[in-house]
C-alpha cells in the first residue's frame, strides 16, 4: 500500500461508512457497518459498490464496552482481533491488537494526547461553536508493539462535516500484521467516532 492512507467519514449519516485511500487516491477499502444488530458486526469492501467484501469485523458479544472484534477474511479464515481495553479507554483511547487464536496482546493503539479528544468532544456539542471542532482539534494516535516500538500512528486533519484521518506506516511489519493493524484502526474509529 501507498502511504499514508486517508480514512474518510461522513459525520451526519445515518448507516457509518468509511472510505479508506492511498496516497494517490486509489480506493483500497471501503467499509460499512450494519446497523440494528444486537452484535457489532463491520463489512469490509474492495470497491464502494460492495460487491468484493475481502473482509468482516464481528463482536464475540452484544453491545459490550469491552468486546472483542474479530477479523476474517472472505473465505471465513480469522486473521486477528482487536479489544478495547475496558476503563482505560474512557478518558485515553486505548484498543489492544491480537494475533488469531491468541489472548495476548501483540501490539497496542493509544491515544498521544487525550486532551486534544476532550476540548475536540466538548466543543462538538456546543451550538455553531461544535461545527468547528472538527476543523480546530486533532487528536492522534499511536500503534506500538509491546516492546514500545511505534509501527503506525493516525492523526485525525481538519475536516468540516466529515471525519478525516491520515495514517501513515513508521515500522517494519509483515503482511498479516499490517491488515490486522488497519482493521484494528478502521474498527477504533467506528467505535470512538462520537467522542471525537
Amino acid at each position: 500500500m501507498n502511504y499514508p492512507l486517508q480514512l474518510n467519514f461522513k459525520i451526519f449519516t445515518f448507516a457509518p461508512q468509511v472510505r479508506v485511500t492511498d496516497s494517490s487516491g486509489l480506493l483500497r477499502y471501503y467499509v460499512k457497518q450494519k446497523l440494528f444488530k444486537l452484535k457489532e458486526a463491520v463489512g469490509v469492501f474492495a470497491d464502494a459498490d460492495q460487491v468484493e467484501k475481502i473482509f468482516d469485523i464481528k463482536a464475540d458479544r452484544i453491545i459490550d464496552f469491552s468486546a472483542r472484534y474479530n477479523f476474517t477474511n472472505a473465505t471465513g479464515t480469522g486473521l486477528g482481533a482487536v479489544k478495547r481495553k475496558g476503563m482505560k479507554s474512557l478518558f485515553r483511547a486505548h484498543f489492544e491488537i491480537m494475533e488469531e487464536g491468541a489472548e495476548a496482546p501483540v501490539m497496542t493503539i493509544r491515544e498521544t494526547n487525550p486532551i486534544s479528544r476532550f476540548l475536540d468532544g466538548l466543543f462538538s456539542q456546543l451550538p455553531l461553536i461544535g461545527m468547528l471542532s472538527g476543523y480546530l482539534f486533532h487528536p492522534t494516535y499511536s500503534v506500538t508493539r509491546t516492546d514500545g516500538t511505534e509501527v503506525m500512528t493516525m492523526k485525525k486533519l481538519p475536516a468540516f462535516f466529515e471525519g478525516k484521518f491520515a495514517v501513515d506506516k513508521v515500522g517494519e511489519m509483515s503482511e498479516p500484521e499490517e491488515t490486522n493493524v488497519l482493521l484494528s484502526l478502521l474498527m477504533m474509529v467506528l467505535l470512538e467516532r462520537s467522542r471525537g
